[in-house]
């Protein structure tokens, strides 16, 4: 327990954090990676240039410090760190490696400002919050090694088939290469995927949902490749995978993680809203829903540039034919068939989706790019959907909506 003048000091910080997080947090990174190049292992090289790692960390900072008196209202923020972390390998080691530098870039960004009451104050809190995610995750390997079908650290699975769903998105099916059992998982759970590229320096690890539903004899993974844009390179794992990556070919993955899934418990209808390739975690949902309850309404919306972009479309179609409980509905930003084959041109907007989704009383699921999922999270909360009805899951480090 934090006692009340170290809480009192940390409180005391937040307006600092507010200003100057994202500043502390590049330090940081950059202070951690100088002295332990071999981290670079376990991050993703492309959010760490783009900001989006810095960020994310900011916010998480920022949040630690304004409920520092009430840790357990950042518990699920806690949780889905922790699944990330896990799956990457994140060790207990680490912790005090990352406390060390953390507090060291406080002290460099704030200068005279960070006393040593406020470092002292910052290290107590970070113990506490560092131990919370040390047990968590402790519990979340042991649970993933020892299910059936599990493991820990990384499994070599090989590539039994390469499937071309759209001119930017293939899927990957993926079997262990020991032969034994797979591990179960919740639809919109993920894998770690770790790759060792020809002529880079370090491993690099990405996190891609699993695109089938649970039970079968494989695990698949759904990958767009990621073309160059303005000030922004190509995505170098996808790229790989895309153009090296063939059947027979050897991928080491993770045990399945992530709490971005079905409340099992919840009998409401579901709308499942993706935006291109956050179509993945929904047709695990899709698929599993289909198989599993064919008395629950499901409607499937995606929306994506135009038809030769939207994966799996074919698949979505036929599921809607043979289950009355499914309906679908394509919303393409830049068509380029006959109107018969969408159901809206432009982007979503609240009045087609309230014209398309019978009633706001269901349970919603999206994913996609994040400024995608700012707009749908906007036109639910205009609408009226409660706030205990929404879920999303980002792609990357978590961004605020």
């Amino acid at each position: 327990m934090l006692s009340q003048q170290t809480i009192a000091i940390i409180k005391s910080t937040v307006q600092v954090l507010e200003v100057h997080g994202t500043e502390i947090t590049t330090t940081f990174y950059q202070s951690l990676f100088n002295a332990h190049p071999e981290l670079l292992n376990l991050f993703n090289h492309a959010n760490q240039k783009q900001g989006k790692q810095q960020a994310a960390l900011a916010n998480a900072v920022y949040a630690a410090a304004l409920h520092i008196d009430r840790l357990e209202a950042i518990l699920p923020v806690v949780k889905q760190i922790a699944h990330k972390h896990r799956s990457l390998g994140i060790l207990p080691e680490h912790y005090p490696i990352v406390g060390q530098h953390l507090l060291g870039a406080i002290k460099t960004v704030l200068g005279d400002a960070a006393t040593d009451d406020m470092i002292g104050a910052w290290g107590e809190a970070y113990g506490v919050i560092a131990d919370a995610f040390i047990g968590i995750e402790s519990e979340m390997s042991v649970q993933a090694a020892e299910q059936v079908g599990g493991w820990s650290d990384y499994r070599a699975f090989r590539v039994e088939r390469k499937v071309q769903e759209s001119d930017v998105i293939t899927s990957f099916y993926l079997v262990p290469q020991d032969g034994q059992p797979l591990a179960a998982f919740e639809p919109g759970q993920y894998v770690s995927v770790k790759m060792t590229i020809p002529g880079e320096t370090y491993t690099h690890i990405r996190q891609y949902s699993l695109s089938d539903a649970p039970g079968k004899p494989y695990y698949r993974i759904s990958v767009k490749r990621e073309a160059a844009l303005e000030g922004r390179p190509a995505g170098k794992v996808s790229v790989h995978l895309h153009k090296d990556i063939q059947e027979g070919s050897t991928l080491l993955l993770s045990a399945p993680a992530g709490d971005f899934i079905l409340d099992p418990e919840d009998t409401k209808p579901i709308v499942l809203i993706s935006g291109g390739v956050g179509l993945t975690p929904m047709i695990s949902m899709l698929n599993t829903l289909a198989e599993t309850e064919p008395n629950r309404q499901v409607t499937f919306i995606h929306a994506a540039h135009n038809e030769q972009s939207h994966a799996m479309r074919e698949h979505v179609e036929k599921l809607v034919h043979d289950h009355s409980q499914l309906s679908a509905y394509w919303c393409y930003a830049q068509p380029a068939g006959h109107p018969s084959t969408y159901h809206k041109q432009g982007y979503l907007d609240l009045p087609w989706l309230t014209s398309i989704v019978p009633s706001k009383e269901a349970s919603f699921y999206f994913c996609g790019p994040t400024p995608f999922m700012r707009v749908v999270n906007g036109m639910l909360k205009a609408w009226g959907v409660l706030e205990s009805d929404i879920h999303f899951e980002f792609f990357g480090p978590a961004d605020t909506l």
